[in-house]
């Protein structure tokens, strides 16, 4: 992490690095040793760290973070269990850094590293809080998308964040920038830590609004592993623009949660609807509605809300299970109150969104602590 500088001849002592480069990662071994080369070589003469933050990779990342680092001690690797994100990563990988400056790289490759003295330079010369890795300016090109899909996703993502960001942006959706480290520090405070976008999260944080320059860079086709963006990141996109909106008051997570609690809501009552409609009573729909209500519940939840800690396998069949026998005792409450405001002559409608209701706010107080626990 830090050069070696000899003192006098005698024992050889480390000096604190100006830059540190923070690599969030997840199954990218095979990406971690060229990335290392490529930093030495570009950033040759200048005194850096990496650091790569793992989300305890099932393919051994980390373990090779670890065999660089006993060869060169400029990297640096922290390994994270029970916890993943792309944003939450960056923010404990540059609270750790000793640099004066920090940069966040993607660990694919796809970024250029090259422009990273430029950034660099741009910031020591104090013409700029903030540097952008950009490929939406003269010089810059996203050619390295893997597929039209993404690059429309990426699109969509460019244009909703121009016209909600404070400054002037042509990459918001940019993964690659620099700043000091001293000013990450005062904003790390009142960043949400949730999504793909820290970038974002920095820009919408920041009060003023940060000094942005950006620099030109070609994106590269990944070469290695797989890509972890999906439509699913446009969601946590909004999911971060309501968060700021309201100032941080309400946890993002359980604004998800709200969103899916109103699906099921809208589940609940549409089976009831076609319960009813079959010829069935009142009770018989509302126990239809309620289950399938929770069981749409648990999978939005499990592929959205908690997406970073999602079930797979037989982990996912024994979710599921311990989610409906918990919320079981929600799902009877939902059934009586919903019954019991039928009997008091209140619109079928109405009852079963209430009882709904109470369905919802039980399966928020019990999923984080006995379903999706971290592991």
């Amino acid at each position: 992490m830090l050069s070696v500088v000899p003192v006098l001849g005698v024992v050889p002592v480390l000096s604190v690095p100006v830059l540190s480069v923070i690599v969030p990662c997840y199954n990218e071994r095979a990406n971690v040793a060229p990335l290392v080369a490529r930093l030495a070589a570009a950033l040759d003469g200048i005194a850096w760290e990496a650091i790569f933050v793992d989300d305890n990779s099932p393919d051994g990342t980390i373990a090779e973070v670890r065999r660089l680092a006993a060869e060169d001690a400029r990297v640096r690797g922290m390994r994270r269990i029970g916890r993943r994100g792309l944003a939450s990563a960056v923010i404990e990988g540059a609270l750790s850094a000793s640099g004066a400056y920090v940069a966040v790289i993607d660990g694919d490759l796809q970024h250029d590293e090259t422009i990273l003295p430029a950034m660099l330079a741009v910031l020591r010369a104090g013409e700029a809080e903030l540097v952008v890795g950009s490929r939406h300016v003269e010089g810059g090109a996203a050619g390295g998308l893997s597929s039209a899909g993404r690059a429309r996703l990426s699109n969509w993502g460019n244009l909703l964040a121009r016209m909600l960001l404070p400054v002037a942006l042509a990459d918001p959706m940019s993964g690659y920038f620099m700043l000091p480290r001293a000013r990450f520090e005062e904003l790390a405070p009142r960043l949400t830590g949730q999504g793909f976008k820290i970038l974002l999260d920095l820009l919408l944080t920041a009060r003023p609004a940060l000094r942005v320059r950006e620099v030109p860079y070609r994106f590269r086709p990944r070469t290695e592993g797989a890509s972890k963006l999906d439509p699913l990141v446009l969601a946590e996109f909004a999911g971060l623009l309501v968060d700021k909106a309201l100032g941080g008051t309400v946890p993002l997570r359980f604004l998800a949660f709200a969103l899916v609690g109103a699906f099921g809501v809208l589940v609940n009552v549409a089976v009831l609807l076609l319960a009813r409609r079959a010829g069935m009573g009142f009770d018989q729909g509302q126990i239809l509605g309620t289950i399938a209500a929770m069981a749409s519940n648990f999978e939005l939840n499990n592929r959205l809300t908690y997406r970073r800690m999602r079930l797979r396998g037989a982990r996912l069949w024994r979710g599921l299970v311990l989610f409906m026998l918990v919320c079981g005792l929600g799902a009877a409450a939902n059934i009586g109150i919903a019954a019991a405001l039928f009997q008091l002559h209140t619109a079928g409608l109405i009852a079963g969104a209430a009882g709904a209701a109470v369905g919802v706010v039980w399966n928020y107080a019990v999923s984080a602590t006995l379903v999706w626990r971290a592991r």
